[in-house]
């Protein structure tokens, strides 16, 4: 399934380079100045910069307001979910649950903002926790593309010895059932002859994690709002589109729906994870990895599959560098990270 999912990724270039002809078919009359139709009708709103309107039709679309599945998810099951997402009595040693390495308290960035997160024997894991918000519009999960959906992911920390460290998935049943779990398990899964299942937990937790969407100024902007994105916010936007981010980042998650090898002109620094190459055993899958999302990026720091980079402006400068061949300033990379704040989740609780 996952080779499937890069084959059908692998058209991406091809898509990419059909959007751009359009793109520069119309480009010539967009650059030669702001039509009558581009200018303020009402004396304040502000005009497109030139080009932008057409290539954010283009290459973007705004957040769906469900994930996939999601739309016969019952509370009672959403519930459950938040619940044990939340749970400690879940790890081995009781000291560790979801939330602790994916926050959605305090800050609520669904990261931990931690290289890479400690499990429940205070040993570090080996990748960065990525953000889980808007986790489940992702065509796989992990870094490597191991798992196929957010159910699927979420055994994997339960039973990870580094991370939660549960011995088995009847090692969880029982300690669910010790925890009195019983009767929720039983409203949020009626007419279950055996509502508690370890299957029946990581569906819950899935759930509540389809619920994790952030709607941001962006969507507002590709809807037509102008005054949603700033000045500074859509020369930035325009930097990005220059600079050739959109050919990884694009969609409506501006990214996450591909993987891609890090160090395609360039290698990346100090690095010998395998990464898809370790699922498929591929020596063309090493060091492919899933192209992030970029919601919510100014807020989930530190970056990369290692978490090696706290700094957004450096980040994309490195980016540039060995996936484009390309070399930015401080200032140009910061004009790139000023859209990319717009991005960010407008206020809300989970």
């Amino acid at each position: 399934m996952i080779k499937e999912r890069l084959r059908a990724a692998g058209t991406r270039s091809l898509v990419l380079a059909a959007a751009a002809l359009t793109f520069l078919a119309a480009g010539w009359l967009l650059h030669r100045g702001p039509s009558s139709a581009a200018r303020s009708s009402d004396g304040g709103r502000p005009a497109p910069l030139a080009g932008l309107d057409l290539s954010r039709r283009i290459y973007f679309q705004p957040l769906p307001a469900d994930m996939p599945g999601s739309s016969g998810d019952r509370l009672s099951l959403v519930g459950l979910g938040r619940k044990l997402f939340f749970e400690r009595g879940l790890s081995v040693n009781g000291t560790q649950s979801c939330n602790d390495c994916h926050r959605l308290d305090g800050p609520a960035t669904g990261a931990d903002g931690q290289a890479v997160s400690k499990g429940a024997a205070g040993l570090p894991g080996q990748r960065n926790s990525p953000t889980v918000l808007n986790a489940g519009f992702q065509t796989v999960q992990f870094w490597d593309g191991r798992a196929q959906d957010l159910a699927a992911q979420a055994q994997g920390p339960l039973l990870n010895p580094v991370e939660m460290a549960m011995p088995s998935p009847g090692a969880v049943q029982g300690r669910l059932s010790d925890l009195g779990y019983a009767p929720l398990f039983a409203e949020a899964f009626p007419g279950s002859d055996r509502p508690l299942t370890f299957r029946n937990a990581v569906a819950a937790i899935a759930a509540f994690e389809n619920t994790l969407v952030t709607p941001a100024r962006f969507d507002r902007w590709l809807k037509g709002s102008e005054r949603s994105l700033t000045a500074t916010e859509r020369r930035g936007f325009k930097r990005f589109m220059d600079t050739g981010c959109v050919d990884c980042h694009s969609g409506f998650l501006v990214g996450g729906r591909i993987m891609e090898k890090v160090g395609v002109f360039h290698p990346y620094p100090g690095s010998r994870d395998p990464g898809l190459g370790a699922v498929t055993g591929r020596k063309e899958d090493l060091q492919v990895f899933k192209v992030p999302s970029l919601r919510n990026v100014t807020l989930t720091a530190p970056y990369f599959h290692d978490g090696r980079e706290p700094s957004l402006v450096e980040a994309v400068r490195l980016m540039a560098w060995i996936q484009l061949d390309t070399s930015l300033t401080a200032d140009e990379a910061g004009e790139i990270a000023a859209f990319l704040a717009s991005l960010e989740r407008e206020p809300r609780s989970f």
